[in-house]
């Protein structure tokens, strides 16, 4: 019986770029940087805490990348002060804070221009 998601692929074109992105801007640790013996690494990072990972790989050795968009949402305790923050941090948004009647969203950017859902 499958208990969690481990991890979730996002598209990377610089693993070291991404890296820095995930884990200076979003605040997010470094699980694993480990040598895949062909020139990448295998990359993953996590929300403090979180069960499932984030793993930055390399489009260079995935031909497809482009078919394989990632659909990420990130539940956000305050995503009001999270919100300001990751503005404070250069981070764009696609999609700026909005209030639905579900909650409250915006829709941001990786450098590579993956897009990534806040939820709070």
């Amino acid at each position: 019986m499958i208990r969690k998601i481990a991890t979730q692929a996002v598209y990377v074109t610089d693993q070291n770029k991404a890296l820095e992105f995930w884990t200076e801007k979003m605040d997010f640790e470094l699980r694993k940087n480990e040598d895949m013996g062909i020139g990448f690494k295998w990359i993953e990072v996590a929300p403090k805490g979180a069960e499932t990972s984030v793993v930055l790989y390399p489009r260079k050795i995935m031909k497809d990348w482009n078919e394989r968009k990632s659909s990420i949402v990130f539940l956000c305790e305050d995503i009001e002060d999270f919100y300001m923050y990751m503005k404070s941090q250069g981070i764009r948004f696609k999609q700026e804070l909005n209030e639905m009647p579900w909650g409250k969203f915006a829709v941001f950017l990786d450098d590579d221009d993956n897009e990534f859902v806040l939820k709070g």
